[in-house]
């Protein structure tokens, strides 16, 4: 394989940096289909002001019609529920459906953004996007000094209708009935939707998402197989985020790559997410294929920090407890360390054989003989019925009860399981989670 010149992050047809950046852009004219229905949610959800911001003010008089136009073609909700499947894994990976952003509007929306014009920033700045996202989309630029990025930019008003919606409360409680009745894990409500709401407020600002990124990349800066793009802070606020841009083969070309290259990059995403919560205390909780650049030496870059949950060292002693018991086949150590969390109460305890089999058929990789192959088969088994609170299980679920602050490695778990069964990753998983499950404690980088 040839690793690509030019980063697609996560685009099927990537372009070069050809385009000369000049003052003002026209509207880009097109169909329906190629325009920005999101930004009817400006129209949808704003309080009487509008745009408050004179900048915003700007970008509505240029292209407040077409923003109209579009109104109709989304529901106010449709943001929210979106965010909030994929945070309980819902919905399978990350499939995205938003029409781009006019370039005009990218365009405008960057330079209200920065304050200043694009010429002024950019020697070059793509119109055309190169990657899309659920409340985003990405373009290619390049700096003054010559430094090439990635400039990811919020749609309009996607931010100020997903508020509204978590305000108004209904919206989320109704989709968490159904969506929590999916779940393999009995759910509170309640707790469940004030997670959820603080991780989607989190994610709609893009400098939160840069502080995330940013203290990833310093914990695997030099790492030579896990990389993070730097963030460039001077160009990033709550709706724009610049980094570094990154090259390397997309997630439909690693898929069809040699075998000795999928082993090695399920090994890193694997070691990626295991050893950023044992050894960091954080976890990038969006594995999605779409979010990983992979590299012909086995490394992989891994992109998008909106959704990061950070945890204690006694919250990450008490996976780790109950992960060594799981793999030993201890049924007794591992009930005591679900008591000790309180997730399971010792008046009426789950059958500690039951929950064993549970947990070791979910976490099959890690007990299975060595070195295991995921499969997509086994990725399915994990959303499939039999593993969930109404399957073969339904007595041991009934009496366990796990925290909200827990979904995200839920969401993890079924995440890089996907995508390592997506690659046929092969691999002694068992001696990899055994390096990651001693005790409790931050001491620094996970090696790899």
């Amino acid at each position: 394989m040839t690793e690509p010149g030019v980063s697609d992050m996560h685009a099927s047809n990537p372009r070069a940096l050809s385009h000369s950046i000049a003052p003002g852009y026209c509207l880009a004219q097109g169909t329906l289909a190629d325009a920005l229905p999101m930004v009817g949610l400006t129209i949808a959800a704003a309080d009487e002001d509008g745009w408050a911001a004179a900048s915003d003010q700007l970008v509505a008089a240029r292209h407040g019609r077409a923003a109209e136009r579009y109104a109709n073609l989304l529901g106010r909700s449709r943001g929210l529920v979106r965010k909030a499947s994929r945070l309980l894994s819902v919905l399978s990976w990350c499939e995205e459906d938003t029409p781009l952003m006019p370039a005009g509007l990218a365009a405008d929306l960057v330079e209200a953004e920065l304050g200043f014009g694009l010429h002024e920033i950019f020697t070059d700045f793509d119109p055309h996007p190169i990657a899309a996202a659920s409340i985003g989309q990405v373009h290619a630029a390049r700096l003054q000094d010559g430094r090439d990025v990635a400039v990811k930019i919020q749609y309009p008003g996607v931010g100020e209708a997903i508020r509204a919606d978590l305000f108004d409360g209904d919206e989320l409680a109704s989709f968490l009935r159904l969506g929590c009745g999916m779940m393999c894990v009995q759910a509170d409500i309640a707790a469940i939707a004030s997670e959820l709401s603080a991780r989607i407020v989190e994610e709609l600002d893009y400098e939160v998402e840069a502080a995330n990124q940013e203290a990833f990349a310093a914990a695997y800066r030099g790492h030579p197989l896990i990389r993070i793009p730097d963030t460039v802070p001077e160009l990033c606020t709550p709706r724009l985020l610049t980094m570094d841009l990154s090259r390397g083969y997309c997630w439909e070309s690693a898929r069809t790559a040699p075998q000795h290259l999928r082993d090695r990059w399920g090994e890193v995403i694997y070691r990626f997410a295991t050893g950023s919560l044992t050894r960091l205390g954080m976890l990038n909780a969006d594995p999605c294929p779409r979010n990983y650049l992979f590299h012909d030496d086995g490394g992989v870059t891994f992109l998008d920090f909106g959704c990061v949950r950070r945890y204690s060292a006694p919250q990450v002693g008490t996976v780790q407890a109950a992960m060594r018991a799981i793999a030993g086949g201890d049924a007794g150590l591992l009930l005591e360390a679900l008591v000790h969390a309180g997730y399971a109460s010792l008046s009426d305890p789950p059958d500690e054989d039951d929950l064993l089999a549970w947990l070791q058929a979910v976490h099959a990789p890690i007990v299975a003989e060595q070195p295991y192959t995921y499969s997509p088969a086994f990725a399915a088994t994990l959303r499939g019925a039999d593993l969930a609170r109404s399957g073969r299980y339904a007595d041991v679920i009934s009496k366990l009860k796990i925290p909200a602050d827990f979904l995200a490695v839920i969401r993890v778990n079924l995440g890089v399981a996907s995508v390592l069964a997506g690659l046929g990753a092969t691999g002694d998983w068992a001696a990899m989670h055994r390096e990651y499950c001693q005790s409790a404690g931050f001491p620094g980088c996970p090696d790899t």
